[in-house]
């Protein structure tokens, strides 16, 4: 066995949805684990330490969000939730809990897959300290100084005000990972979130969005899901 591929940790009880992934990942050269049910999960978990879990909500004996609680009780491990749920209010729920994605079933091979990739590397980025080198961030032809508190793009300084500089630096820490409209509010302004104050988020990242240069309706740097949240594009 190939010690440096990634090891995954896939819980799943339909028999032909873990199949599939499973095929699906160890073509594409990763490690695969798997468990069908919360007991089996737990075990698995301490035992084989993954890099990644991929988590199934609607296991046999317990709700998947239990192991989420459980896991982000002792470390970071990306996790990412791939569940039949489509309702906004469960996908908020969960990245609220510390999930670093949310894929609704059904889904894409290649979606998933990227969304495996960027999960991974900014684990990897976080745990080395590797995404802030310098104290600089960089992804495309943005750079964010985070010592100087300025942000560049292809070279030119992009004059952002304080609070969307705040918001920007926020999703850049967190890049890769959908930030959920109450997790950025509570890092900017130390709120409680509220409809004022997701307004208050929107219209500045409208202004964060138009002088970044990007057009309604195309994702750019920073991605937006619709009644959930913001996510930095790595």
């Amino acid at each position: 066995m190939n010690k440096n591929k990634y090891k995954i940790l896939l819980v799943e009880d339909e028999g032909n949805i873990l199949n599939f992934v499973t095929a699906l990942l160890e073509a594409n050269d990763y490690q695969v684990i798997t468990a069908k049910n919360y007991e089996m999960a737990k075990t698995m978990y301490a035992s084989h330490i993954p890099d990644l879990v991929i988590l199934d909500l609607g296991l046999p004996d317990k709700d998947g969000s239990t192991l989420l609680g459980d896991i982000r009780t002792k470390d970071l491990t990306p996790v990412i939730v791939l569940s039949a749920r489509s309702e906004e209010r469960e996908k908020v729920k969960m990245l609220d809990m510390g999930a670093n994605d949310y894929i609704t079933k059904p889904f894409g091979s290649e979606e998933l897959l990227a969304r495996v990739r960027t999960a991974l590397r900014n684990s990897r980025h976080s745990a080395s300290e590797g995404h802030l080198p310098g104290r600089k961030f960089t992804v495309g032809e943005l750079v964010i100084d985070y010592d100087a508190r300025q942000v560049y793009i292809a070279g030119e300084v992009i004059k952002l005000t304080q609070t969307e500089y705040n918001i920007v630096a926020f999703l850049s820490e967190n890049c890769g990972k959908m930030m959920t409209y109450a997790a950025i509010i509570k890092a900017v302004w130390r709120e409680h979130p509220d409809d004022a104050s997701i307004k208050k988020l929107q219209v500045n990242m409208a202004n964060i969005r138009k002088k970044f240069g990007a057009y309604p309706g195309e994702v750019s740097y920073i991605a937006n899901e619709l009644g959930v949240g913001y996510r930095m594009n790595s």
